[in-house]
């Protein structure tokens, strides 16, 4: 079974990637760790990545699809896979159906705006001991301030809201294309993220029990 998984930072994937993981038992694989491991490894594709991130350049769409191709004939990967964050391009979609990897179900996870902001921006830290904070569902006793030092806390350039809406305007225009080109395979499902934990899982359960059932995982 091959299903992809996309969506916005902090719509919750991370949350449910497991829990698709464990009952079909998938592999999982994410864009950076499969990228971080062909380096380490010094794969050909691995190689070739390095060379374009020290010159400053994006991995081209062949490269990344490359790692992928490697990744996936992982014996982990023997019942399948979960891709996550990856097709990130038209382009890496194209390649993929190019090369037979014929995706059994796209799922998109979706939830408003506003949501995703809060869930990803208004993180604080605490330098010396790591501690978090998060505006909205973690607050300081004391605005800015470490509940157990008083000392000041800090915000990561990635946790402010300006760059998270950044990060999800580039999402969105990125993932629309993908949308259409799946819808049109007839793969793709968009669900509500905006919802309990257990809501989003029997949602996805419901979709991809059928498919494990004809794929004999179930």
């Amino acid at each position: 079974m091959k299903i992809v998984l996309m969506g916005a930072p902090g719509c919750g994937k991370g949350t449910q990637s497991p829990y698709v993981q464990e009952r079909y038992g998938l592999c999982h694989l994410s864009t950076g760790d499969m990228l971080r491991e062909a380096v380490t490894r010094k794969t050909v594709n691995g190689l070739l990545a390095k060379d374009a991130m020290n010159a400053g350049k994006l991995v081209s769409d062949d490269i990344v699809f490359g790692i992928v191709k490697d990744s996936i004939k992982n014996p982990e990967c023997r019942y399948g896979y979960i891709l996550d964050g990856f097709p990130r391009t038209l382009k890496q979609a194209q390649l993929m159906d190019e090369a037979g990897e014929k995706v059994d179900k796209v799922i998109e996870f979706s939830a408003p705006d506003e949501v995703i902001l809060q869930r990803t921006s208004g993180r604080w830290i605490h330098k010396a001991s790591g501690r978090t904070y998060h505006e909205v569902f973690r607050p300081p006793q004391s605005p800015g301030k470490d509940d157990v030092t008083g000392e000041e806390l800090y915000q990561r350039k990635d946790d402010r809201r300006d760059v998270c809406e950044k990060r999800l305007e580039i999402y969105k225009n990125e993932t629309r294309p993908l949308a259409e080109y799946f819808s049109k395979l007839g793969v793709y499902t968009m669900i509500n993220a905006d919802r309990t934990v257990d809501e989003v899982r029997k949602n996805i359960a419901a979709l991809l029990d059928p498919i494990a059932v004809a794929t004999g995982l179930k």
